[in-house]
């Protein structure tokens, strides 16, 4: 249980306090944060909250939406980024999670988009690295590439991250988005060479897909994510960071946290934790 991980957005109907209060009852070590709970306390006392409870802060979610054609959407979205590297280093972690944004209203230009999303990374490193802060590219499953992530595969995260040190930028690896890609071995081992694996996520990939796909992450063995040969394929890299459960699953989000914590330290105990090494 050292390296379990609860990322907030599970247990989404709990404000920051009974998050961390539940993770402590659960017996986890650490918890991944979201700046909207964050700032709903204030970076101060949030800060304190969960240092005081003794627990890690594993990852900030989210920052990203750089794919913005306009003068002021790029400010905007450059200015909002760099506060959330602030925000990540007062929090104590080193890992700010970036959906880098889909394509602008009215565009097709998928090349033109990741380009952009090229020149803002860029532009944040020079902050990343004064605040000891990694700057962590998720790629989300092809479905949201055109409104929410231009980055589809691990692969097109680890090119993005290639010109800079692996301190400044690195990626996440999440199940829910890249259990389907036939490359992630390959991709796996490329990320672990270059010592780029800043975040391990592990949720279920549920059938049917939900109305809202955004809904559709389930609980480790719900779905189809084959938890055990990825776990394996993180293992031998060396990875020994935390492991994040995130989860956006409308039935999970009613039901009691504490049961909830329950089910996801069950099911880590049964599918996750026997193949970490």
């Amino acid at each position: 249980m050292d390296r379990l991980s609860l990322n907030i957005a599970t247990t989404k109907k709990w404000n920051l306090a009974e998050a961390v209060e539940g993770a402590v009852r659960a017996g986890l070590p650490s918890v991944g944060l979201w700046r909207d709970r964050v700032h709903e306390l204030g970076l101060d006392r949030a800060a304190k909250l969960v240092r005081d409870a003794g627990l890690r802060v594993s990852s900030l979610c989210r920052g990203g939406f750089l794919t913005a054609t306009s003068p002021e959407g790029i400010r905007e979205a450059l200015d909002d980024n760099r506060a959330a590297l602030d925000e990540a280093a007062a929090l104590g972690t080193d890992a700010l999670v970036m959906v880098v944004g889909g394509l602008p209203e009215g565009s097709v230009d998928l090349a033109g988009a990741r380009q952009r999303v090229a020149e803002r990374i860029a532009e944040l490193v020079p902050r990343a690295r004064e605040r000891g802060v990694r700057i962590v590219l998720e790629p989300l499953h092809p479905m949201y590439a055109a409104d929410r992530a231009v980055i589809s595969t691990l692969e097109q995260a680890l090119d993005l991250a290639a010109p800079h040190t692996a301190e400044e930028v690195a990626v996440v690896v999440d199940t829910f988005h890249v259990f389907w890609d036939p490359a992630l071995p390959r991709a796996i081992e490329r990320a672990g060479r270059e010592g780029r694996i800043a975040s391990y996520q592990v949720c279920d990939f549920n059938l049917p897909i939900a109305a809202d796909a955004l809904l559709s992450r389930g609980m480790m063995g719900d779905g189809v994510v084959d938890f055990a040969a990825i776990t394996r394929m993180i293992a031998e890299t060396g990875y020994s960071g935390d492991v994040e459960v995130e989860i956006f699953n409308a039935e999970i989000w009613d039901s009691p946290g504490d049961s909830v914590l329950a089910t996801m330290t069950e099911r880590y105990r049964e599918l996750v934790l026997p193949h970490l090494g």
